[in-house]
C-alpha cells in the first residue's frame, strides 16, 4: 500500500510541477485545424467529421490535436460564408456581435454552432468525444479580454472586487479584430483573469490554446501570463503563439515560455509563399528542440476554404511537385505538422502525403536541422537520425525548369559506401561513394535516409 501510494504522489507532482509546461511537445505537435476551410464558420459535426478521419486514418502515423479555430463564440449561422466579421468597421468601438460569455467575462462557445455547448457545458462535451478517439483537443483564443466584459465590468474570477475595466489595456487593441482589448499585466487581477480562463480549458478538457494576436508585435508580457496561467490550471496545455512574423530577437524569451510559435504572417497555397517559408526557417534553424517549435503554420493541402476565409471553395492550388516540396520542407524543418483542408473530402493522394511513416518520422526524430546549401535554385536540408549516423537529407528544386540536383557526402561528414534510401517511395536507391544526384521536377523535392554501411 505505501508503494501504491508514493507512486501516486509521485504521478500529483509530475503531473502538477509547473515545470511540466515546458516538457510537452517533446516532438513537433500534429494535428489539424478548422481554419483554413472553415474559417470562424465551423460547427460542431464538421469538427466531429475531421476528428473520426483522424482516428481512422492517421492517429496511428502520429496525429493527434483537432484544434477549432477563431470565433467559436460568434453565432455563425449553418451554410454562413463568413471569414472574419469584423472586417468593416474594425476599431468602431461596437459590442455587436455580441460574443458568448459568463459572468466572469470569459467567452464560451456559441451553442448554435456546438449544440452540446447548451446549458453551459462548454467544450467539455466536444473535447470528450475528440479523448474518446484517443485524440487531443485544442482552441483559439484571442489575446486579451473582451470589450463587452470590459463595458459590463465583469468581475474577475479569484479576485476581491476586481473587474474587467480595471485590469484592460483599452489603448492594446488588435488592428483586424474588434471583439478584444489587451490586458496590462502590471495590474492587480491581470494574471488572476488570465488563470481564471485557463482555468476553464482546462475543466473543459483543453490540451492545446492557440493565442492569437500576440507574437507579432511581440506581447511579452502577457505571453508570460499566458504561461503563468498554463502552469497554475492542473493540465497540460500546449501554448501556440501567432501570428508572425515573430521577432528572432525573442528566440530565448519565446522558447522558454511558447511551446510553437509562428515565424510568419498567414501561409496560403501559393509557389511564393513557400520560398519566403524557406528564408524564415533558414533564420530560425537551430532555434527549435524539444518543447520549443519554430512554426511554419498549417498546411494548405486538401480542401480548402469552403466558408472563407480566403478564395474561393478549392483543393489546394499547389501542384503535386509543389505539395511533396510542401510536405518535405516542413518535415525537415521539423515545424509543427496542422492539416488545414477538410479531411472527409481528401483524395487518396492527399492521404498518400499525410500517411508516410517514414516522413513523419523526419519531423517527429531528426535532430539539428539544418541547411546544407542553397545555390541557383537548388537546395539541401539535412538532419540526424537519433543515435545513429545516419542522415535525413531533402533535396529542392526551388527553380522555374526541371534540373539536377546532388549532395556531396564529404560536406555531410560521410565516408565510404553511403546507402541511400528514398523516403517517399519508400525504396532502397542503392549505394554510392562521392555524392548523390537526381533530377528533380522544378518546384519539386526528394527526401533522403543516407547510411554509412
Amino acid at each position: 500500500m505505501k508503494y501504491i501510494c508514493s507512486l501516486a504522489i509521485l504521478f500529483f507532482v509530475s503531473y502538477y510541477n509547473p515545470s511540466i509546461a515546458q516538457t510537452i511537445a517533446p516532438t513537433p505537435p500534429m494535428g489539424w485545424n478548422s481554419y483554413n476551410c472553415f474559417g470562424s464558420a465551423v460547427h460542431e459535426d464538421e469538427v466531429k467529421a475531421n476528428a473520426d478521419y483522424v482516428a481512422q486514418n492517421l492517429k496511428q502515423y502520429g496525429w493527434q490535436y483537432i484544434v477549432v479555430d477563431f470565433l467559436w463564440s460568434y453565432d455563425n449561422p449553418p451554410g454562413s460564408n463568413i471569414g472574419n466579421p469584423f472586417q468593416k468597421n474594425l476599431q468602431d468601438g461596437s459590442y455587436i456581435p455580441w460574443l458568448t460569455m459568463d459572468e466572469y467575462g470569459r467567452l464560451t462557445p456559441q451553442p448554435t454552432k456546438f449544440p452540446s455547448a447548451f446549458g453551459g457545458k462548454g467544450f467539455a462535451p466536444l473535447a470528450a468525444y475528440v479523448h474518446s478517439l484517443g485524440l487531443k483537443f485544442g482552441i483559439h483564443v484571442m489575446r486579451g479580454i473582451p470589450r463587452q466584459a470590459v463595458w459590463a465590468k465583469s468581475p474577475v474570477k479569484g479576485t476581491n472586487g476586481i473587474t474587467a475595466d480595471m485590469i484592460a489595456d483599452t489603448n492594446s487593441t488588435c488592428p483586424w479584430m474588434n471583439h478584444m482589448y489587451g490586458i496590462d499585466m502590471k495590474k492587480s487581477g491581470a494574471q488572476e483573469y488570465l488563470n481564471s480562463i485557463l482555468e476553464l480549458y482546462a475543466s473543459w478538457g483543453v490540451d492545446f490554446i492557440k493565442v492569437d494576436d500576440i507574437a507579432r508585435p511581440y506581447r511579452e508580457a502577457e505571453i508570460e501570463g499566458y504561461h503563468k496561467a498554463i502552469q497554475n490550471c492542473g493540465r497540460p496545455i500546449v501554448l501556440s503563439l501567432s501570428p508572425g512574423a515573430t521577432a528572432l530577437s525573442e528566440a530565448d524569451h519565446v522558447a522558454k515560455n511558447g511551446n510553437m510559435w509562428r515565424m510568419a504572417d498567414d501561409f496560403w497555397d501559393n509557389w511564393k509563399e513557400i520560398v519566403g517559408m524557406v528564408g524564415y526557417a533558414e533564420q530560425w534553424q537551430g532555434k527549435g528542440g524539444p518543447g520549443h517549435w519554430p512554426d511554419c503554420d498549417m498546411i494548405q493541402i486538401g480542401k480548402l476554404s469552403k466558408r472563407g476565409p480566403v478564395g474561393e471553395e478549392r483543393y489546394s492550388r499547389f501542384t503535386q511537385d509543389e505539395e511533396y516540396t510542401h510536405m518535405t520542407f516542413w518535415s525537415i524543418f521539423r515545424s509543427p505538422l496542422m492539416l488545414g483542408g477538410n479531411l472527409p473530402e481528401n483524395r487518396p493522394f492527399e492521404l498518400q502525403l499525410f500517411n508516410n511513416s517514414e516522413v513523419i518520422a523526419v519531423n517527429q526524430q531528426g535532430e539539428n536541422p539544418r541547411e546544407l546549401y542553397r545555390k541557383d535554385g537548388s537546395m539541401v536540408w539535412y538532419s540526424h537520425v537519433p543515435n545513429s549516423k545516419d542522415l535525413y537529407v531533402a533535396m529542392f528544386n526551388l527553380g522555374e525548369a526541371n534540373a539536377d540536383v546532388n549532395v556531396d557526402f564529404a560536406s555531410l561528414g560521410l565516408k565510404g559506401k553511403v546507402e541511400v534510401r528514398d523516403l517517399w517511395k519508400k525504396q532502397d536507391v542503392g549505394s554510392f561513394k562521392k555524392l548523390y544526384h537526381q533530377q528533380i521536377n522544378k518546384h519539386g523535392a526528394a527526401l533522403f535516409k543516407l547510411s554509412v554501411k
